[in-house]
C-alpha cells in the first residue's frame, strides 16, 4: 500500500509540477505565434501543447540524470554528450507538439516555422534563466 501511495503522489506532483512550468512557456508561445502569425491563436491549445511538452521532459530529464549518474551536479550534466542529444530532441518535440496541436483562430494550423521560432524563443529565454541561475 505504501508504494502504491508513493507512486500515486509522485505521479500527482509530476503533473502539478509540469502544469506550472507550462503556464509560463504556454504565454510565450502564445504571445510568439500571435505576433509571428499575425493573427490570433488558441491558448488553450497552445498550452495544452506546452503541457506535453513539459510533461514529456520531465521525464527524460530525469532518465537522462539517471544515465549520467550526476544528479546533485547541474554543471557536470550540462557538458555531456546526452544532455546535447536531448535538447535537440527536445526542440524538435517541442516544435512538432506546437505545429501540430496549435491552430490559428481560422481553423488553419500554424506554420512549421513559426513553431520553430516560438521553440527558439523559449529556449532563449530558458538558457538565459539558467545562465543566470548558475551562473
Amino acid at each position: 500500500m505504501n508504494t502504491f501511495l508513493v507512486l500515486l503522489s509522485s505521479l500527482l506532483w509530476w503533473v502539478l509540477y509540469s502544469s506550472i512550468g507550462a503556464l509560463f512557456i504556454a504565454i510565450i508561445a502564445w504571445a510568439v505565434l500571435r505576433w509571428i502569425e499575425r493573427c490570433p491563436v488558441v491558448f488553450n491549445r497552445t498550452y495544452l501543447a506546452c503541457l506535453l511538452w513539459m510533461m514529456i521532459d520531465v521525464v527524460v530529464i530525469a532518465l537522462v540524470l539517471l544515465r549520467t549518474g550526476a544528479q546533485f551536479d547541474a554543471a557536470a550534466v550540462i557538458k555531456t554528450a546526452w544532455w546535447r542529444a536531448f535538447m535537440v530532441a527536445n526542440m524538435v518535440i517541442g516544435a512538432a507538439l506546437l505545429w501540430r496541436l496549435v491552430p490559428r483562430f481560422d481553423s488553419r494550423r500554424i506554420k512549421p516555422t513559426s513553431a520553430c521560432l516560438a521553440v527558439a524563443v523559449i529556449m532563449l529565454i530558458a538558457f538565459g534563466a539558467a545562465s543566470s541561475l548558475l551562473g
